[in-house]
């Protein structure tokens, strides 16, 4: 069934809304399946399931599929087409996941960031089609003008790698920028943190400084103390943070939490 058509059932707008960019290349959609981990038995999680042009692909692919979907016609649309999919109305960002095996996605790009953050800490594959300005945000290495908390984020739970740039033609309605395919083969033995997490977002709010005033000025952020600040190694604060790598990061966060 066509997307149109398919967007006609589900009671969606033929222009979508301003975020609704429905991915309808086949060959892409095929690709995007194949680069996921070949597992029958997994449960695969997928965030925003649109008209089901992915979700068709998973449940052929894979046992169980949870959907999580923000659009109420969307997900009433999705319930009960595909046996072996769970459709969860809600909005994925704060929604409680489900425990899953990997993760396969075309993330909304107003959402990107928070879903993707959400989804790292959970140290499971994923295969996630972003705005392309996201992907090279997410691959970029110190000292680069994309790097910053999303390259930090997903170099320390993941390995990240741009398998594709999607143009627009690929969807409907078409976006007016490209998108790329990003895959996230997760590091070994790490999981969620809070509190690295709040170091490296309170040190990018002040790129520009040193990492040692970075810190003194975010107190408020990390709730720590600022003499605190020097229980890091001198050779971490003096660099500045776009230029620290993920393990970098680490030791400092490993030095405030002692």
């Amino acid at each position: 069934m066509k997307t149109r058509e398919l967007m006609r059932k589900a009671g969606v707008r033929p222009d979508g809304t301003a975020d609704q960019h429905f991915l309808v290349d086949e060959r892409v959609l095929d690709r995007i399946v194949g680069y996921a981990p070949d597992a029958e038995d997994a449960h695969v999680l997928e965030l925003g399931g649109g008209v089901g042009n992915l979700t068709q692909r998973l449940v052929e692919k894979y046992d169980r599929v949870t959907v999580v979907e923000l659009d109420r016609e969307l997900a009433r649309f999705l319930d009960g087409r595909f046996s072996n999919a769970e459709v969860v109305q809600g909005d994925a960002t704060e929604v409680p996941l489900p425990e899953f095996d990997l993760s396969v996605s075309n993330l909304p790009y107003s959402a990107s960031s928070p879903l993707l953050f959400r989804l790292l800490p959970h140290g499971k594959p994923l295969v996630v089609t972003v705005q392309k300005e996201f992907a090279d945000r997410a691959v970029a290495q110190p000292g680069t003008d994309d790097y910053g908390r999303l390259s930090v984020t997903a170099g320390r739970y993941a390995e990240a790698e741009i398998l594709e740039t999607v143009p627009p033609s690929a969807f409907e309605p078409q976006p007016e920028v490209e998108s790329a395919v990003v895959r996230f083969e997760p590091r070994d033995e790490v999981r969620g943190d809070g509190f690295f997490d709040d170091v490296v977002r309170a040190a990018f709010t002040q790129r520009r400084k040193t990492l040692r005033n970075a810190l003194r000025n975010t107190t408020h952020m990390t709730g720590i103390d600022e003499d605190r600040v020097y229980d890091v190694p001198e050779e971490l604060l003096s660099k500045r943070p776009g230029k620290m790598t993920p393990d970098e990061f680490e030791r400092a966060a490993d030095a405030l939490r002692r």
